[in-house]
């Protein structure tokens, strides 16, 4: 019915009345006119008035997940919704004011609006064509008085003060760090130190929407988010934590299994994180849904002590206890230490190409950049040769002779060219032009794919980025005992082990890795 992105603005702009004016962005979406049958305007009015989101369902079809994905775009079923509104109108005292951070076509807000009959609406969206489905519902609804469209980012927004509670309530959009521009990740880094948290440049876009809620928020409101789950256990994660312990209130979470399938096209992990800004609850409720029908109501949870929650690195285990050890089992980090590859902060600066051909051949350091590599390499990894360089120079310059330092400046001119010592990693080097390569690992692994993670020997001794992981001995074991450990992990890993994502993708952090069970030493000797 509706064939292209540009045929859906014009149908949008259509379904608006006379005293509701687009935006300068969104009529600029219009590229021509094209002419929108009063058959297709009413049928979609009728889906509309009968609680459907017919122009999500059109944009989620037209514009591709991974073109969605750039500005975090995943919109979400009504089963989810539903159980999300339903748990604030069972709240002591029902929301003046209901606030969606990144609202998309509407889903969450006008579920809010049927909900909230009195409250006043805020909604706010990045992007001009969401904006303009917005206005074009709301019009059909007849909520444009009542509901505030904002165009533009919720770290930006500034929320006027009102008498009573507001309820912030939605999906905030998942972007990973990689397509976080640095003046927000700035931002980020500035704005926890300022309420007294430790923010990393490596969070989430989720995680800014958390943090900007807690700037804005007064004592009294409260909220419920859909996010991704890997916040549980990251280390860039720790902020949300220690957030929803000191002052944004955390009191519930609820675990939704990939097996789930909480949003159509993407695979996922989910989260839903309850809080009460202000409040601080005798515990916080945690639990794991299995099944979409079993979702709601958000309640059943799982209490756990607020003394257990501060001490602990990673909360997934708090939700998801660890698999029941066997008899003779052990876990893996009990004997190895798993160490995620070197981050270079610019592969395009430090993996070496045409500009490092006249560097020291010491400073070009073989090493795994790519997964594939290893997935390629099978059980082990005996030569080099094919393998890519990556530029490792020494922290001093008193570590290379004048003529080495000659080839290194001329090098470092161009890196700075492609400002190779202004990004976020290189700035918080001890010296920018030095990556710091770790020493070579016996064992490496994948950490990320849509299969299982390949471990492989590494008996070339090469190094390896952030793309693989390295299993380190806590203790020296001999070449039939790293052998034997490494095939066990082939043989017996399965992606039901690791955290899926947006996309199918299956990762495994360091500490999921440590957690998986091998036999003792005295066993995997007799395999």
């Amino acid at each position: 019915m509706i064939k292209t992105e540009h045929h859906l603005a014009a149908v949008a702009m259509a379904l608006l009345s006379t005293n509701t004016r687009p935006l300068k962005a969104e009529r600029a979406l219009l590229k021509e006119e094209g002419i929108v049958s009063e058959g297709i305007l009413a049928s979609i009015r009728a889906e509309i008035r009968n609680g459907k989101d017919p122009l999500g369902e059109a944009f989620s079809q037209l514009r591709k997940p991974a073109a969605r994905r750039l500005l975090g775009a995943t919109y979400t079923p009504d089963t989810i919704i539903t159980a999300m509104i339903d748990w604030a109108k069972a709240q002591p005292v029902s929301p003046v004011r209901v606030v969606d951070p990144g609202a998309g076509s509407g889903r969450f807000i006008f579920a809010a609006a049927r909900a909230f009959p009195s409250a006043s609406l805020i909604a706010i969206d990045i992007d001009p064509l969401a904006t303009l489905m917005l206005r074009a519902t709301a019009c059909v609804l007849g909520l444009s008085r009542r509901l505030k469209i904002r165009l533009g980012d919720f770290r930006s927004f500034t929320l006027p003060r009102m008498k009573g509670p507001t309820l912030f309530v939605g999906n905030p959009p998942y972007v990973r760090h990689h397509g976080i521009e640095p003046k927000w990740k700035k931002w980020f880094c500035d704005a926890g130190s300022a309420l007294g948290f430790t923010a990393s440049g490596l969070a989430g876009l989720h995680i800014h929407f958390f943090l900007r809620t807690r700037q804005i928020a007064r004592p009294g409101d409260f909220g419920a988010y859909i996010t991704a789950a890997e916040w549980l256990d990251v280390n860039y994660g720790a902020i949300l934590r220690k957030m929803l312990v000191n002052g944004l209130g955390g009191t519930d979470i609820h675990l939704l299994d990939p097996g789930t399938r909480p949003f159509d096209d993407a695979f996922t992990t989910g989260a839903i994180t309850c809080f009460h800004i202000g409040s601080h609850a005798e515990a916080l409720a945690i639990r794991k849904v299995e099944k979409l029908e079993k979702l709601a109501p958000l309640t059943a949870g799982h209490p756990v002590a607020w003394n257990i929650l501060e001490n602990a690195p990673k909360w997934s285990i708090l939700i998801r206890p660890g698999q029941t050890r066997a008899h003779g089992e052990l876990e893996l980090g009990e004997l190895f230490k798993v160490h995620r590859g070197q981050v270079t902060g610019s592969n395009a600066i430090w993996i070496a190409g045409t500009e490092a051909q006249s560097l020291p051949a010491r400073f070009l350091i073989p090493c795994i950049t790519r997964a594939r590599e290893l997935i390629e390499a099978g059980e082990f990894l005996d030569q080099a040769d094919a393998l890519r360089r990556v530029i490792d120079l020494p922290v001093n310059r008193d570590e290379m002779t004048p003529a080495e330092w000659r080839s290194v400046e001329t090098f470092l001119e161009w890196a700075r060219s492609m400002n190779g010592d202004k990004g976020f990693v290189a700035t918080h080097r001890k010296a920018w032009w030095s990556v710091g390569l770790k020493e070579p690992a016996p064992i490496l692994c994948t950490y990320m794919a849509r299969r299982a993670p390949a471990f492989v020997r590494n008996r070339a001794g090469v190094r390896h980025i952030n793309i693989a992981h390295g299993l380190y001995p806590r203790e020296p074991l001999d070449e039939a005992v790293l052998d034997a450990v490494a095939s066990h992990l082939r043989q017996y890993v399965c992606m039901s082990s690791g955290r899926t994502y947006a996309g199918g993708l299956v990762k495994f952090e360091p500490g999921e890795v440590s957690r998986l069970h091998i036999p003792s030493l005295d066993l995997i000797a007799i395999r």
